[in-house]
């Protein structure tokens, strides 16, 4: 008899088991090395950590209405700007039977793609879960692609075996986390099969899928200035650009993870950085780039690198940040900075130097009459 297509390579499914009995049951290794996940094998500990076991029994409860639409409403954003991709997904995807799935950061089903038909069992196992409030999390459905996405926030397969109950052994599934352009966990982007041949190049298209997403979101988020930024001699792509969202006063509002890895910066994880703390020139050069209409720039980094730039005015602007919306510290710490100056005859290096900051805060804090050289 031939193996069913569905069913894992033998020496997967051995794989599997070795390691479930060794790290989910305690027995001693029957082959030494067995190989997991590290992230995997953290998400079975914290499922027995919270007392589960793998025996146990595992029901996608009923969503009412009402809760449905709660749950629409609060992630309203989110689903739109994910919506279009999923539409692409699912036409990539049609003819493998898996289908997408759109989470919550808490793991709640936000968004579901185009499911396969059919009235068979694996027909009705992904009806199960792609319905709009679901929770899906790591705390109800144990080891799955969502929980160990959000957990880990970092992209991940589980094929059968690997996820942590016995009832869910039927699922494969690829798993990308979502961040917002303030660098938050938002939801996650899930691709799940019922009963269907191992995929895992799926994790890939997950991973990239997010990030269309999330330049999506990017798209959309209120600011002044957005700046799109390359490599040069790179071919500019929109899943490979930084991006960045400015506001009036040169403070970056949102950023997408390629503009976070180029720039070297947490940008939107902490304090507010400002342009001049990226940027090793003006930003009133961006901006009038911007209204000027000029396609790309190429600008100079602190580090000695260049960045080239394409900067746009938004559509969506945001309302300055000056006056009633900045914490009163910011005027007083830039009075502070003009007396340093001002005490230091006009020489910006001397006054970083007492103040013990670097020259471009001085400068970003100083009306541009008022700098010397």
């Amino acid at each position: 008899m031939t193996a069913s297509l569905s069913s894992p390579p033998p020496e997967r499914s051995i794989s599997i088991a070795q390691a479930r009995r060794e790290w989910i049951d305690g027995e001693p290794a029957a082959v030494q090395g067995t190989r997991v996940e590290p992230w995997l094998r953290r998400s079975w500990q914290r499922c027995l950590a919270a007392g589960r076991l793998p025996t146990e029994r595992v029901s996608f409860d009923p969503v009412s209405a009402q809760a449905a639409a709660r749950v629409a409403d609060r992630n309203r954003a989110l689903v739109s700007a994910a919506r279009p991709v999923i539409e692409r997904l699912s036409r990539a995807i049609a003819d493998t039977r898996y289908f997408a799935i759109l989470t919550d950061a808490a793991g709640i089903v936000v968004d579901v793609g185009s499911l396969p038909g059919g009235s068979d069992p694996a027909a009705r196992h992904a009806q199960d879960i792609a319905r709009i409030g679901v929770d899906l999390s790591e705390r109800a459905v144990g080891t799955t692609a969502i929980g160990t996405a959000l957990a880990e926030h970092e992209s991940v397969w589980l094929h059968r075996g690997e996820h942590f109950f016995d009832d869910t052994s039927i699922y494969s599934c690829a798993g990308a986390p979502l961040f917002g352009p303030r660098g938050e966990c938002i939801g996650m982007l899930d691709l799940t099969g019922v009963q269907v041949v191992e995929r895992p190049e799926l994790r890939h298209l997950a991973a990239l899928s997010a990030r269309s997403i999330e330049n999506a979101l990017l798209q959309d988020h209120p600011c002044e200035l957005r700046l799109r930024i390359g490599w040069p001699g790179c071919a500019p792509g929109a899943d490979a650009e930084g991006l960045l969202c400015v506001d009036a006063d040169g403070y970056v509002i949102g950023a997408n993870a390629a503009a976070r890895h180029m720039l070297h910066q947490p940008l939107g994880t902490g304090p507010a950085l400002h342009c001049n703390d990226l940027f090793a020139l003006p930003p009133q050069m961006l901006f009038d780039a911007a209204k000027r209409g000029d396609p790309l720039l190429e600008v100079p980094l602190w580090s000695g690198l260049r960045v080239h730039v394409r900067p746009q005015i938004a559509s969506r602007p945001v309302v300055s940040s000056q006056g009633g919306g900045r914490p009163r510290l910011r005027d007083v710490e830039t009075a502070l900075i003009r007396k340093a100056v001002e005490d230091a005859r006009g020489n910006v290096a001397e006054a970083a130097r007492a103040l013990g900051i670097s020259r471009a805060t001085v400068y970003r804090k100083l009306p541009r009459s008022r700098r010397a050289v």
